[in-house]
């Protein structure tokens, strides 16, 4: 073999070595497939760690969580209750369920209560990897690595809430139904798409319908697949499966507290999408965002991957052809992912009353996509160091946001872990009560085991207070006009609150509490603080 000495011709060494240059490449793309898993692997330690160390915050996951530890301690699964004597009709049980479960496996603590849907976005994970696997186009691990780094995920991926139980149902449904009408084992793909259907009717309630229906009929009618979509799917058999495997908690729940179904069906499912400000809400208060605004959280839900997708869009180096390359089934594929990610926005384009998580169900199919568009554009080994400079921004990202949020004190101003826990350790004897002058916060319920009490105004919350004396929690900017208080025996700082403990009435004083007068004069106001009870004081479930 004469080899050319020209200095004007230089020949790659892989001209000369191709079988080194191949094992080069072949290492290298191990490398990266090796810093891939580390980064996944430092994505759930970063969550796990955050989901023992971090206090319950407020409203949504310390809420939730508080009416899975009332559904334990009433040991009351039929109901799930907002408070002593008023139900939660907003949600259907399985979150709950899946709370009260593991406080009773664990105790009742912050991990515990997230730990059930820290595991349902890992089985959401599962059915990913399981579908993606099922194709050659698609790679599994591309899959999870966007699915895990997306901003949503990392945020739902062990926070208490019940969107991680509605995502993993349409999951299930829509890769159960793709695999009823692709294979293998169609007859086991039916059973997960109405498993599916019955977990997002206990998750969310019929809005799991819309999810997978709109998908389903929007692809059938772009491929011109309607009949053979109604032929090989048992639908109406598999529908009244899935309605009587859940419908029978509607019933209990109506017959037990009446007012449930059409607080939930015409509440839930057409006030808070369509009326702006909702005034109906017995649980809090309506969000009023434009028209639109689903699609800027799903910007933000998908955050970091539009910013890598763009460069990769913008990078003209392009993948080989693949010889293998199917062509009508993969645009197919890519329908079918397509008209799954869009359903849950192009249904919430109109709702004005949405918060972040609405664009949850739609995170699975987006990775799914996006993993097999990667793969197509710039190769498997190109593919997975775009994702892992994605993944390092996403690590990077969620420190920085942490460090800022510690420095600012936000965890300890939205939760109220730390005061109760001062509380508890300042108190003199179990009867001294614990009153919050603040807007309702359910950390305190859950914290103290359901024995905060709210006040609406600083006389209220002494009046609250009885013979033996007690504590009141203001926020720190409330505490100066309280500061003439000549009944406080003890001031602490905790966080963004102060923790106020009082001296009882002397006996001279006619038990008259001796700041009435100037908690009369003071201007702190944060009432009202719960829905309207369901039954009587004297006929509450405590």
């Amino acid at each position: 073999m004469n080899i050319p000495l020209s200095p004007e011709l230089p020949i790659p060494a892989a001209d000369y070595f191709p079988a080194r240059a191949s094992e080069f490449d072949r290492s290298a793309g191990e490398r990266v497939t090796h810093a891939l898993l580390l980064l996944i692997g430092a994505l759930v330690l970063l969550r796990l760690v955050g989901m023992a160390g971090l206090p319950l915050m407020d409203t949504t996951e310390a809420r939730y969580a508080e009416v899975g530890r009332k559904m334990l301690e009433l040991n009351d699964w039929i109901t799930p209750w907002h408070d002593y004597g008023v139900p939660f009709w907003a949600k259907p049980p399985l979150s709950f369920w899946l709370t009260a479960l593991s406080m009773k496996c664990f105790g009742v603590n912050e991990f515990a209560a997230r730990l059930p849907h820290f595991l349902c976005m890992v089985l959401v994970a599962g059915l990913c990897w399981r579908l993606a696997n099922s194709r050659r186009d698609t790679p599994p691990l591309a899959c999870i690595a966007l699915l895990a780094g997306a901003a949503l995920s990392l945020l739902a991926a062990g926070a208490v809430m019940t969107d991680e139980a509605l995502t993993v149902g349409t999951t299930l449904a829509m890769g159960g139904l793709w695999q009823a009408l692709h294979g293998p084992r169609r007859r086991t793909g039916c059973v997960l798409l109405f498993t599916g259907l019955t977990i997002g009717l206990l998750a969310k309630g019929p809005l799991v319908l819309l999810l997978v229906g709109l998908p389903t009929v929007a692809w059938a009618t772009q491929t011109r697949q309607l009949g053979r979509l109604w032929k090989e799917v048992p639908w109406l058999i598999g529908l009244a499966m899935s309605v009587a495997a859940a419908g029978w908690w509607y019933l209990a729940a109506e017959l037990k507290t009446p007012g449930f179904i059409d607080y939930f069906i015409v509440g839930e499912h057409w006030h808070r999408f369509v009326t702006p400000g909702w005034s109906g809400d017995r649980y809090g208060f309506a969000h009023a965002f434009a028209p639109g605004t689903i699609w800027v959280f799903a910007l933000v839900a998908t955050f970091p991957w539009p910013l890598v997708l763009l460069a990769v869009a913008l990078d003209r180096r392009r993948a080989t052809a693949d010889p293998f390359n199917e062509e009508a089934d993969r645009r197919s594929w890519r329908l079918y992912l397509a008209c799954w990610s869009l359903a849950p926005l192009v249904f919430f384009t109109a709702a004005r009353n949405i918060i972040l998580p609405y664009a949850l169900p739609a995170l699975p199919a987006m990775a799914l996509w996006a993993s097999q568009w990667l793969r197509g554009r710039v190769g498997a080994e190109r593919m997975n160091a775009w994702i892992v400079a994605g993944l390092v921004f996403s690590i990077g990202g969620t420190l920085v946001i942490a460090m800022e949020a510690e420095r600012t004190g936000a965890f300890s101003t939205n939760s109220a872990k730390e005061v109760v826990r001062a509380w508890a350790a300042h108190r003199h004897q179990g009867a001294e009560p614990l009153v919050f002058v603040t807007e309702r916060m359910h950390s305190a319920s859950f914290y103290s085991g359901g024995r905060a009490e709210f006040a609406a105004s600083a006389i209220e919350a002494l009046k609250r207070v009885d013979a033996s004396g007690g504590f009141i929690v203001l926020r720190q900017e409330d505490t100066d006009s309280l500061a003439r208080f000549n009944c406080v025996a003890e001031r602490n700082s905790v966080g963004g609150f102060t923790l106020l403990h009082l001296h009882p009435p002397p006996p001279d004083n006619g038990g008259q509490p001796p700041c009435a007068n100037a908690a009369a004069d003071s201007d702190i106001y944060r009432g009202p603080h719960r829905a309207p009870p369901l039954h009587a004081p004297g006929r509450t479930t405590r």
